[in-house]
């Protein structure tokens, strides 16, 4: 890769974690507080955003926030608690995007994704270019690369992305309008990128 496809050595990333969901579906509880690898799920993943490169990690909570903030050591990260975590996904990413520092690009992860891994983010900011969105795919059984989580977006694309954050939709309606901004990092060696929702993916945290 030519040193046009970098970060600039003056622009960071802040991860911002999405964990303010109250796992509706899954019946657990926030999953948040699921259990993983001898901790709660929201601690690893910080820690690993900031292990793979990211300047700082800026945690979203929202469901039982007090239970999951007695629960948790996120000492090392910013928190931040978004009262509004009801309306849907989209106030959460709005909430973390306006958290970050402003100089910096921001990568969204999600909670509810344990296939995270510390390679993946350096991969995606390894793989970043000026003023556009680097996304980590996955081939799914026929061997398309479909977009996944996490993504990175480039500073400049900061303003527009939250302003079109709505209900569930974080980045989606973004990244449908515009495409063209899109790079596909392939992280299918790493992950199988899935999203734990419902218990029969319970095994994704084994």
């Amino acid at each position: 890769m030519s040193d046009s496809g970098a970060l600039s050595p003056t622009t960071g990333t802040t991860a911002v974690l999405l964990a303010a969901g109250a796992g509706t579906r899954l019946g657990l509880g926030p999953k948040a507080l699921l259990r993983f690898r001898g901790r709660t799920l929201v601690e690893v993943l910080a820690d690993m955003l900031l292990q793979g490169g990211c300047r700082e990690v800026v945690t979203v909570l929202g469901a039982d926030a007090a239970a999951v903030l007695a629960a948790t050591d996120l000492s090392r990260h910013k928190v931040i608690e978004n009262p509004d975590w009801e309306s849907g996904m989209g106030s959460s990413f709005r909430a973390g995007v306006a958290a970050a520092a402003p100089e910096d690009h921001v990568l969204i992860a999600l909670v509810d994704q344990p296939g995270l891994t510390p390679d993946m983010v350096a991969r995606l900011l390894a793989s970043h270019r000026p003023r556009r969105v680097t996304a980590a795919a996955y081939r799914g059984p026929d061997g398309t690369l479909r977009r996944g989580h996490p993504l990175l977006m480039d500073v400049t694309l900061r303003p527009e992305a939250a302003a079109s954050a709505a209900g569930d939709a974080g980045a989606r309606q973004f990244l449908q309008a515009h495409p063209d901004l899109v790079d596909l990092v392939d992280c299918s060696d790493l992950s199988g990128g899935e999203d734990l929702d419902t218990p029969d993916q319970l095994h994704l945290l084994d």
